[in-house]
């Protein structure tokens, strides 16, 4: 760690008075980025480079899967879900595309919105960063919030609106453990935020400055609500909108969820110590980490695709076409019904009621309501697959 002390470097922001939860308290108000002394990166230089590595692999590796399309819908909701567990819904993969295809999940709703919010927001986000190149503006950040507070939980939270009120952050008992910055200073530091994220030579490389961005964006809190989820999407539209990854198939709310101790504190330690390295350190290991686990899964999912269409394949004087047809449609979505897979493939309900039995009977899906009507099927193999480490915290 670098030796900061209050009176000799400027990262340690400063205090302002404030009320928070009906009593004094001292607001933070950062410093603007980039940290100033800049970062020591002496140290950091093997992490960056392992990031890297194992960035470029995951992006090649992507690039050559059969349907990369597939494996993004089924990420973007994985990174979804994860990033709303974080704030304390219960969904699971499983309810998330039960829902999807209009079958029943197995929380209350309102948890199953907020992830679906999340993913809708993040395919926006990415279309106007990457395909239209649009640059990440604070309007754009409006746009994203309310797509995120959309519905019940959300609509007194003033979607797209940034706060006009003093925020804090709370422990659970209703403590708090953190005053971010006076509303009046909200706008003014996410200008500041807005121009180093859009800056046209940056000095660091863009794994780093997401690092930052982030950290910075989580103490100004400029949202009533939602500033977790809105400051793990922004990583992934950084890192998108700069040809880092050339798909958005890095997600880092799983390390976040699994080590959060280590991630709080780190972010703390930005605030009280204006400890950086510290931070970015952990951020540069939890990108390696991640991209690793999704180089595993690409091969995993390329490996199980390969051998159920050998499967598909090997039955003898059998028609395979539509059988083919639903087996991809459960790459994606993994839970599939009747009613879903007519729809989808314009097809009968017979035609699509007996793809269903021959990949059950081959043992590539298996039914899992029991019942004889509204039957719904499960792609189980890769469900296993796509949902380490997303069970609800």
């Amino acid at each position: 760690m670098a030796d900061l002390t209050k009176a000799s470097n400027p990262r340690l922001g400063h205090y302002v008075p404030t009320i928070a939860g009906g009593k004094p308290a001292q607001a933070f108000i950062p410093p603007p980025l980039p940290p100033a002394p800049s970062l020591q990166l002496e140290g950091m230089l093997p992490l960056l480079e392992a990031a890297n590595l194992a960035l470029g692999q995951l992006d090649g590796l992507a690039q050559m899967l059969p349907n990369i399309d597939r494996f993004i819908y089924t990420y973007v909701r994985k990174e979804a879900l994860l990033s709303s567990q974080i704030e304390g819904t219960q969904s699971s993969l499983s309810d998330l595309l039960l829902h999807e295809i209009n079958a029943a999940p197995g929380v209350p709703l309102d948890d199953v919105e907020e992830v679906s919010n999340y993913v809708a927001a993040l395919r926006y986000g990415i279309r106007r960063v990457v395909d239209e190149n649009y640059p990440i503006t604070l309007n754009l950040l409006r746009e994203l919030h309310a797509m995120l507070m959309q519905g019940q939980r959300g609509k007194n939270k003033d979607p797209g609106e940034f706060r006009r009120i003093q925020n804090w952050l709370q422990n659970s008992v209703g403590g708090v453990t953190f005053v971010p910055p006076t509303a009046d200073q909200v706008i003014p530091l996410l200008s500041d935020m807005e121009k180093y994220i859009n800056e046209e030579h940056p000095a660091l490389p863009i794994i780093i400055k997401a690092a930052l961005v982030h950290a910075q964006f989580e103490t100004i809190h400029p949202f009533n609500d939602g500033n977790g989820r809105l400051g793990r999407l922004l990583i992934t539209l950084m890192l998108s909108a700069s040809k880092t990854i050339r798909e958005p198939i890095l997600y880092l709310s799983l390390y976040f969820k699994t080590n959060r101790n280590e991630y709080y504190r780190s972010l703390v330690n930005i605030r009280t110590q204006g400890d950086w390295e510290s931070w970015v350190e952990f951020f540069l290991r939890g990108t390696a980490q991640v991209a690793q686990q999704g180089i595993e899964a690409a091969r995993n999912l390329t490996t199980l695709f390969t051998t159920d269409r050998e499967k598909i394949l090997s039955r003898p004087g059998k028609s395979n076409a539509t059988v083919f047809r639903v087996h991809e449609i459960l790459q994606k979505q993994l839970f599939a019904t009747v009613p879903n897979l007519e729809k989808a493939l314009g097809v009968s309900a017979p035609t699509a009621r007996a793809a269903l039995n021959d990949l059950a009977a081959l043992g590539i899906v298996h039914e899992v309501t029991g019942q004889q009507r509204n039957r719904v099927y499960v792609y189980q193999a890769c469900l296993d697959i796509l949902q380490q480490g997303a069970d609800p915290i």
